[in-house]
């Protein structure tokens, strides 16, 4: 069974940082696609950045690009995301997911989210 765990949000006051990480567990594939999605209240959720393992290509949502930054830890199925800059259009709800990068399958998993919030 697959499990991620989110860790790393919290408040945070505008221009500050925030580091999220996220590990999973119970995921066997060798080549994998990790992201983090955002929800805000009353929005649909949207991607925010992902890495490819292996290789660490890399995608950003234009709104984040610059401020943002994920990356593989050493540790297999963990990824963080370094976010800096931010402001209080980035509140929301962030959710780790993973997939297998396998042609035919429609599998991936959610992590259970973790709230940021940008206020002063």
């Amino acid at each position: 069974q697959v499990h991620l765990v989110e860790s790393g949000g919290g408040l945070v006051q505008p221009g500050g940082s925030l580091r999220l990480s996220c590990a999973a567990s119970g995921f066997t594939f060798s080549k994998y696609l990790m992201s983090w999605y955002r929800q805000a209240p009353g929005k649909e959720r949207e991607l925010v950045a992902s890495i490819r393992d292996p290789g660490g290509t890399t995608n950003y949502a234009d709104s984040v690009k610059g401020r943002f930054a994920i990356a593989r830890d050493n540790a297999k199925y963990t990824v963080h995301l370094q976010m800096n800059t931010l402001s209080p259009e980035d509140t929301a709800v962030y959710y780790c997911y993973i997939r297998p990068v396998v042609v035919g399958t429609n599998l991936g998993y959610w992590g259970p989210g973790t709230q940021v919030t940008v206020s002063s």
